[in-house]
């Protein structure tokens, strides 16, 4: 019997989607299939979800959840859609739709996505699109997925690539301030767990704020910004250090190199 959904690709963005959606109950370990090449990654996928069923190599299933590198997205594909695969949820990074839909039958249906991997925790978000084949109940389907897993968007594929930078790249940016911000409050005294319990503690809170609150990061920031006071020492220090154009940067970077990926 097929399963529900064949994921091809356990790595870091398809196990964390496997994970979120059996935690979420979106699916049961009979209803997902994951074909992954890496013994080691197979083993600790089916060490963390007992039951799963992990391959090495492709089984016949109709609708995919493409997670693989994008240099050999094409041509998985080319034999995943000789084993029957005729819709498609493809979370790689920078291969159109297009591009896909050209190694599948006439009719095909692809959906592209860009989640991220608090997903693994049911906090993920994702931009989708679908491409020439794609129906409402095509974008449905996908976004039932994805909705197990957090915040859907719907938007023109074009602005795929800006998602990438921004939200599919975005938890690495977090963490690192996360590391410096720890760093810091070790660095002025306190200990590594009471700093680093801090820190999480604040960015949960802000970023409830942000979402609770509905006003704007700049409105927020001034409420906690006294004249002449120590968050305005530190503050004018970030914007002398140029951390606001660095954050900048770094997205423009990230959304360039999801081009070139496609390219």
């Amino acid at each position: 019997m097929a399963p529900t959904l064949l994921v091809v690709g356990g790595g870091k963005m398809g196990s964390a989607l496997v994970g979120g959606l059996l935690a979420a109950g979106w699916a049961t370990v009979g209803d997902l299939v994951v074909s992954e090449v890496d013994a080691g990654q197979r083993q600790r996928l089916e060490a963390a979800h007992p039951g799963l069923t992990v391959v090495a190599g492709p089984v016949e299933s109709t609708d995919v959840l493409l997670a693989v590198k994008p240099d050999v997205a094409e041509p998985v594909l080319l034999t995943l859609a000789a084993n029957g695969a005729r819709r498609v949820l493809s979370i790689v990074a920078g291969v159109s739709s297009a591009r896909l839909e050209a190694v599948m039958p006439a009719g095909s249906v692809v959906v592209r996505a860009m989640p991220n991997t608090p997903a693994l925790i049911g906090a993920g978000v994702a931009g989708l699109s679908g491409g020439m084949a794609a129906t409402s109940a095509d974008l449905d389907w996908a976004e039932g997925i994805l909705g197990a897993v957090g915040t859907v968007v719907r938007l023109p594929e074009r602005q795929l690539d800006a998602v990438t930078g921004v939200s599919g790249s975005g938890p690495a940016y977090v963490f690192l301030v996360a590391e410096a911000m720890i760093e810091a409050g070790v660095s002025a005294g306190l200990p590594r767990d009471v700093s680093r319990q801090l820190v999480v503690a604040t960015l949960l809170g802000s970023a409830r704020m942000l979402d609770e609150t509905g006003q704007e990061p700049a409105e927020l920031r001034a409420a906690v910004t006294s004249p002449g006071g120590t968050t305005a020492a530190a503050v004018r220090t970030l914007e002398f250090k140029a951390v606001r154009s660095a954050f900048i940067e770094a997205v423009a970077a990230a959304v360039e190199r999801s081009r070139q990926l496609g390219r």
